[in-house]
Parts: structure tokens; C-alpha cells; sequence
């Protein structure tokens, strides 16, 4: 069990980085926020990725990594340029979460509820909430907790939590325990939610290193195993009325606000069908021996080695083909956010979006699997950490199985039953 402690790193890392594992490798020099498509962006998930095997076998969590990430406050790129950002559209950021789960799904997954958050404050950029935007500028990460374990029905729309916020004679308290709280590791501000002093739904936003908050390291999924998406405790947390969010609900009456963190699970596991490719052609082309039946005795002049990374290919560039025309939806549906459209385009974007998990999670985990037919012994052994795609796939697709997708898309098709507009969808 650890308590968060994140340093300030709101300006430039300029040294190697000193964090335990980093071992003494350069780290990039940032003096202002990544830009999309900018070569600093590139260098970002470049060094972001590197170590990833590594990190893997000596079940590490990405500290290190997540200084030099918020130095170059990747989490403000889908602020405007002039306002400090990255200047990123939607499916601009659903490109850069894609090459993210490409470098490495667990930064990518451990980022989401920090974006999502980020999302909703752009919608309402003349909102009250609108000042955590600042803090966004300055490369602060945000994360989330929201989820308990207990009977209720997951994604919900009636929010009642028993995590709650209660008034104490020493002022406004918060109590209360969330699981699957995926980056709050790594996070400088929670967003929680809560029951209010009234009864009523409500969020407060609370730095992660205050007293009585204790974020503990007790995720053991089988796959995305450094998101941080175990426990966190809340213990007579001080909470001051200036915390509170203006709305006190994750949902409004459309789906955007669920369809967002969706679809950006289903971006990573795209990016990790990219690593997949890669994986497979660099077996084949460092294979030294091939089997005495094969039809040829060079592994990269083989017909079927090569048919198999041809379609490995092909299912990594279809993944992300329907991640970014739901990410198209999903901006259309954005721009038109207080129009007579906005109801209409969004349930677009989450048709699309659900579409894409169906097909999306089914390609690649059988993909993850026929990896290792194109590396034979080689590639089963441990030391060659491959079965973490199938893994990471395995744990990402099954935050909402695409069965229960598949059926909400069946019955509109077939009678025109709404689609669910909570979480999850």
C-alpha cells in the first residue's frame, strides 16, 4: 500500500531522469506543451515506449515515464495552441492514443479518465468548472473515482454512492472507498464522486496527496497491470466548498460524455494491434530456422509467414480506420454541442463507436493469438513478454463486453429501441 506523492513537474525536465528504473537514459527536454503532430510529440512516445519489455519483466510501474509526461503536458493536447495546448482535434487524439497504445497501453489507459475529464471542461469552457483548465495548461494529470464494488448495476444512471461528503464540526468531510481507479497512481488531482451534504450526486475535485487519501497498488488483473486501477480510500478527507463541480453527474441526457472514454479504450487496443505487426515481422525476419516441411528455407520468403503479417497488418490498419471515423462522429457530434443536432449526431457517434468495439475487440484477440504462429517456440517464451498484448487486449475489451454491445445495436437495428446513454456506451 503507497500514498500518492507526485512531484511538481510543471516545468522542462531537462536531465537524465534519476526515478528508479529509469537507469540513467536521456530524457527529452520540453520548455512548452507538445504539439500535435510536432517531432517533441514524436520523442515523447518514442521514449515513452522504449522500455516497455523492460518495464513488463521487472513489473514496474512508469513513474519515471510520467514525470517526463507531464513536463510536457500531454494532457493539454486538445487545448487550443493560444490557450497552451496541443492544439489537437478529436480524431487528432484518437491518432495520438492510438501511437500511445502502440508505445505503451498502460501510460495510454492510465491517461483516459485525465482526457475525459478534460473533455467535459471544453464542452464547457464557459462554464464554471472551466478554471481546472488552468491546472490542465500546467501539465497536472487528473484522475478518477468513481466506481464502488457493490450490487448496483455498473454505469448506472441514479449515481447514489456511499462514498459520501458529510458536514463534521472540524467542516466538510469525504469517506469513502472506489476501485478500478485507473491512473489515479499517477494523478495530481481526483475527481470523485460522491454523495453530497444534501443527499444529492455530486463530484469534488481534491489533490491526490492530501491527507487521509491513499491510493494503494492492489490491481491484479491479468493484463494493463501498471494502470494504477486498483483501490483508492478516502478517510476524513478535508473537502472545501470551492471543490465542488458545478454538475454533479457524470451523464447529462446524451451519450457523449460515456461514448468518449469507449472509444478511446478501443484506440488503444488498436495501437496495440500496431505493436502486433511489428512483433510478427521482427520474428520472421530474425528467425534463424524454419521447419524442415515449410515451403521455403528463408522464414521472410515463406508465403504463409507472409500472408500471416500481411493480415496482421490489415486488421491493425482496419482497427484504426474504425476508431477514427467513430472519432470523425464523435467531433461532429462535439461541434454541434448546444445545437438542435447535438442529440441526433451524438447517438451517432455512439453507434459508431460501440460498432467499432464489436468488431474491433474480436480482430484482435484473435490477432494477439496468431502472433505466435508466425514465431513458433521463440515466441512462447516468457522472456519474450508477447503474451502481453493478448493479455492487455483481453483486460481492456472486457471493461464492457462487446456481447452486450453487440445486442444494443441488434434490437435499434431491428425495432429502433433507443441506445443506452449512460456509462459504458
Amino acid at each position: 500500500m503507497t500514498t500518492t506523492a507526485v512531484p511538481d513537474t510543471s516545468g522542462p525536465i531537462t536531465d537524465a531522469a534519476t526515478a528508479d528504473g529509469d537507469q540513467g537514459r536521456a530524457v527529452p527536454r520540453f520548455d512548452s506543451a507538445v504539439r500535435i503532430g510536432s517531432s517533441e510529440l514524436a520523442e515523447l512516445i518514442a521514449y515513452l515506449g522504449a522500455d516497455v519489455v523492460a518495464r513488463d519483466a521487472d513489473n514496474r510501474h512508469p513513474f519515471a515515464e510520467f514525470e517526463v509526461l507531464r513536463a510536457a503536458r500531454l494532457g493539454a493536447l486538445r487545448l487550443p495552441i493560444d490557450q497552451g495546448g496541443g492544439g489537437a482535434t478529436l480524431p487528432e487524439l484518437f491518432e495520438t492514443v492510438i501511437a500511445l497504445g502502440e508505445a505503451d497501453p498502460n501510460i495510454a489507459h492510465s491517461i483516459r479518465n485525465h482526457l475525459n475529464f478534460t473533455e467535459s471542461l471544453l464542452r464547457e469552457s464557459d462554464g464554471p468548472d472551466a478554471r481546472w483548465l488552468d491546472e490542465v495548461r500546467a501539465g497536472k494529470l487528473f484522475g478518477n473515482s468513481s466506481t464502488e464494488l457493490s450490487n448496483k448495476r455498473a454505469g448506472r444512471r441514479n449515481q447514489d454512492f456511499e462514498s459520501a461528503v458529510t458536514r463534521s464540526d472540524d467542516g466538510l468531510r469525504l469517506n469513502g472507498i472506489k476501485f478500478y481507479s485507473t491512473g489515479n497512481l499517477y494523478a495530481d488531482y481526483l475527481v470523485v464522486a460522491v454523495s453530497g451534504p444534501d443527499g444529492k450526486p455530486a463530484r469534488v475535485v481534491v489533490p491526490a496527496t492530501r491527507p487521509g487519501i491513499v491510493v494503494e497498488q492492489d490491481w491484479d488483473g491479468i493484463g494493463q497491470r501498471f494502470t494504477g486501477s486498483g483501490t483508492t480510500r478516502y478517510v476524513d478527507v478535508a473537502v472545501t466548498e470551492d471543490e465542488f463541480l458545478s454538475n454533479g453527474t457524470y451523464y447529462g441526457d446524451l451519450p457523449y460524455s460515456a461514448t468518449f472514454p469507449q472509444l478511446y479504450l478501443t484506440a488503444v487496443i488498436a495501437g496495440i494491434l500496431r505493436r502486433v505487426t511489428t512483433d510478427a515481422a521482427d520474428l520472421v525476419r530474425t528467425k534463424q530456422r524454419t521447419f524442415y516441411h515449410a515451403v521455403e528455407g528463408h522464414p521472410v520468403d515463406d508465403p504463409i509467414l507472409q500472408q500471416t503479417v500481411g493480415t496482421l497488418a490489415s486488421t491493425a490498419y482496419a482497427a484504426e480506420a474504425l476508431v477514427l471515423s467513430a472519432a470523425q462522429a464523435l467531433s461532429e457530434a462535439y461541434a454541434a454541442h448546444g445545437s438542435t443536432d447535438e442529440a441526433e449526431l451524438s447517438l451517432r457517434a455512439a453507434s459508431r463507436s460501440a460498432k467499432a468495439k464489436v468488431v474491433v475487440d474480436e480482430l484482435a484477440l484473435r490477432a494477439a493469438g496468431e502472433l505466435f504462429d508466425v514465431g513458433g517456440g521463440t515466441a512462447a517464451r516468457r522472456s519474450s513478454h508477447l503474451d502481453r498484448h493478448w493479455r492487455n487486449i483481453r483486460t481492456l475489451a472486457a471493461h464492457n463486453p462487446r456481447t452486450y454491445k453487440a445486442k444494443a445495436i441488434g434490437a435499434n437495428e431491428l425495432t429502433g429501441e433507443p441506445l443506452p446513454t449512460g456509462a459504458f456506451f
